[in-house]
């Protein structure tokens, strides 16, 4: 869970306690969040989200209009996080053997978060929600974006191919890391990365002249 949302919770049990405008909106969105998770947007109630708030119907509107602009809200949270993670994966290092491992490893960072936020980027059951959707895809494409762009300065590619392989190291990441996670954590995430970046790795470093170096 952000730290922005984790914020909001002092204070939650308490109704009458009057709370500065961001705050209480990170409040209402933390409650959001647990409510989204465990039930998904369609068997999610503003009434339950306002409950666990600690605050009433009314307050919960003056912030959010409906409970799609708040899911919506979550959703570009979360979102932007994914992107930080890859974003910051790429440029912590110009070792290109650790970027990949640190990309597959913010992919696995993300689903392992106790918010559960990646159900609503990966599982959310709004996709057919057009401004969902595209919420989704700018989550992706900047994602693909940030490692095309590390592939086509270090190995020299052009756009399309680099692009190719950013989406590859992007999907076997997604999917991986939410099989582990599905799977109960059958192992520890130092080892799953290491697997999954080592076979990312070897794709990407031995189909093309990237090179680990430092």
């Amino acid at each position: 869970m952000s730290e922005t949302i984790q914020h909001g919770l002092a204070g939650q049990g308490n109704r009458a306690a009057r709370l500065p405008r961001t705050a209480r909106r990170a409040q209402l969105l933390a409650a959001a969040q647990d409510v989204f998770a465990a039930n998904g947007y369609h068997a999610a109630a503003m009434d339950e989200i306002a409950e666990r708030a600690g605050v009433s119907k009314p307050v919960l509107y003056q912030h959010f209009p409906g409970k799609l602009e708040l899911y919506l809200a979550l959703l570009e949270i979360h979102v932007d996080e994914l992107i930080m993670r890859v974003t910051d994966a790429m440029e912590s290092t110009t070792d290109n053997k650790a970027r990949v491992r640190n990309a597959v490893g913010a992919y696995f960072d993300f689903v392992d978060g106790e918010s559960q936020a990646y159900r609503l980027v990966f599982e959310s059951d709004l996709r057919g929600e057009p401004i969902v959707q595209a919420a989704i895809d700018r989550g992706t494409d900047a994602c693909v974006r940030a490692i095309t762009r590390t592939i086509t300065a270090d190995a020299g590619l052009e756009e399309e191919p680099a692009r190719l392989l950013a989406v590859g190291l992007v999907g076997i990441s997604q999917v991986a890391a939410r099989s582990w996670l599905a799977n109960n954590r059958t192992m520890t995430k130092d080892e799953a990365v290491g697997l999954i970046s080592t076979l990312a790795w070897k794709g990407i470093g031995g189909g093309y002249p990237l090179q680990q170096h430092s």
